[in-house]
């Protein structure tokens, strides 16, 4: 079964097609506040999918922007006093972008442009719009003339003259249509628009922002016009898969194909794949709203594998709702999962594992488990199914164990000679779980003895944690009596001005 997607444009589903490498872009993120769930929903179907076509023989170009340039970044400055101007603020929410990516076990994008480093393309593309009759300067600033662009409104699905006005409010004497759209801006960001977005009191001067110079004014690109000049840099001016949030349909995406179609003459995305939002509370997860889960502290309660096997639990193209039952569900579901594996590795490694010990039901749940998950996977990456066929397999090894055990317990202590694993089956088992699970869902299954490690971590901390308590209340004889036990088990304690770290020996 070839793999099925809904395509946006198409307005229905179609057959995923690709001639050699895939070109994969997607519309990052505004790096003006922390990133929350809502944007990692994106991030995390967007990485599926690339595992996902990676492991059907396709190597994948996968290019990811970063909106380092945006009224919002403006509004911000001076809120701490190392944030003096819009790059400063840029590069504090990069850097906590980037932590949460890796995080969340996202596989790297081969590049991640940012619009700062892309202005000179930005203003080629936008010269060449003007030249070819598609767009026109207006005080200082360019506007993309939609009535120039027969086929605008084709991916929203919209009539051009049912379009509402497009920008802020002083665009519009300067434009020929209400719908036209900016490609540059005059100047930098506006007082009102710098104040609208500000978290904190700007007082007498308000931040305008950076700007560059251009054949049309000294000014700042449109937000449109950016994504365009980014992906066709690095991707080509035709790209396999362009995915983004459903909310960016219009006017984001429209945009984007109307600029970049124009420029080129070439169509600029086979294929558009399109995420539902996450919601919180009933609404759309938001910072500007406020309820929002930040992706660090997510990952700090719940752990990757959660969160992964949370999104997992709906269809990219839906809504997700983040509720008690949701996530719970989640927990249970990797929890199954990861118990199961752990005593798969186990009893595999075990030496009652043998050569000629053979489950046909354990084997059989094997072939099964991996037919269904290619089969959930290419019907529009139906991940609640191809987990569910995970699922299925751990009912199956687990019956095998049980089997093998209540075999070798007769109550007595007399090993049933009979009772073995299977060793081929179980090993197929565990391979199963690591390529589909671990290498294709992403969820970062470790073996028992890696699990072993871990809760002595825990553990120590937990020791570390009473030590400090029994310091801070003078009990210095107790505190030295627990980091000398510590070390009798082989854990070393060293004492700093940040407190103390520790070492297995």
């Amino acid at each position: 079964m070839s793999l099925v997607v809904t395509d946006t444009l198409e307005d229905e589903r179609v057959e995923f097609t690709a001639d050699g490498d895939v070109t994969l872009y997607v519309c990052g993120l505004t790096v003006s506040d922390d990133p929350h769930l809502g944007h990692a929903r994106l991030w995390f179907h967007a990485d599926v999918l690339h595992r996902w076509l990676e492991h059907l023989g396709y190597d994948v170009r996968h290019v990811e922007n970063v909106t380092d340039v945006n009224e919002k970044i403006t509004a911000r400055v001076g809120e701490r006093d190392d944030w003096t101007e819009e790059r400063d603020v840029a590069e504090a929410f990069t850097a906590t972008t980037f932590d949460a990516m890796r995080g969340l076990n996202l596989r790297r994008a081969e590049v991640y442009p940012r619009v700062t480093e892309h202005v000179p393309e930005i203003v080629d593309l936008v010269e060449t719009l003007i030249e070819e009759g598609y767009a026109y300067e207006s005080n200082g600033s360019v506007y993309f003339d939609v009535t120039r662009f027969d086929e605008y409104g084709k991916l929203s699905n919209q009539e051009l003259d049912a379009l509402e006005a497009q920008g802020e409010p002083d665009e519009r004497s300067e434009k020929r249509n209400p719908a036209d759209f900016a490609l540059w801006k005059a100047d930098g960001v506006s007082e009102t628009a710098a104040r609208e977005h500000a978290k904190h009191d700007h007082g007498a001067e308000t931040p305008e922002g950076e700007t560059w110079a251009s054949p049309w004014s000294e000014g700042r690109p449109g937000w449109h016009v950016e994504c365009s000049a980014m992906s066709t840099t690095h991707l080509g001016d035709t790209l396999d898969i362009h995915m983004g949030g459903r909310d960016l349909v219009f006017p984001h995406h429209e945009n984007e194909i109307a600029q970049s179609e124009a420029a080129t003459g070439e169509a600029f995305a086979r294929h558009w794949l399109h995420v539902g939002l996450l919601e919180m509370d009933g609404e759309k997860m938001s910072s500007s709203i406020g309820n929002f889960w930040t992706v660090p502290d997510a990952l700090d309660e719940l752990g990757v594998n959660v969160v992964r096997t949370f999104y997992a639990g709906a269809a990219y193209r839906s809504e997700q709702a983040l509720t008690e039952e949701t996530i719970g569900e989640a927990e249970e579901r990797w929890e199954r999962l990861s118990r199961t594996y752990d005593r798969a590795v186990e009893a595999l490694d075990s030496t009652e594992a043998r050569a000629k010990a053979e489950d046909a039901d354990l084997r059989e749940a094997v072939a099964t488990a991996r037919d269904d998950f290619a089969a959930a996977m290419n019907d529009d990456l139906n991940l609640r199914e191809a987990t569910a066929a995970l699922l299925d397999l751990t009912d199956a090894v687990n019956r095998h164990v049980d089997a093998v055990d209540e075999g070798n317990d007769d109550g007595n202590g007399t090993r049933d000679a009979d009772a073995a694993y299977d060793y081929r089956g179980l090993r197929e088992a565990v391979e199963t779980f690591e390529e589909l699970g671990g290498d294709v869902l992403g969820l970062q299954f470790e073996s028992p003895s890696d699990g072993d490690v871990d809760l002595a971590g825990e553990l120590v901390e937990l020791v570390l944690d009473v030590r400090e308590a029994e310091r801070e209340a003078g009990n210095y004889e107790r505190a030295d009596e627990l980091r000398d036990a510590l070390g009798e088990v082989g854990v070393e304690i060293e004492d700093g001005p940040d407190g103390a770290t520790y070492r297995f020996e």
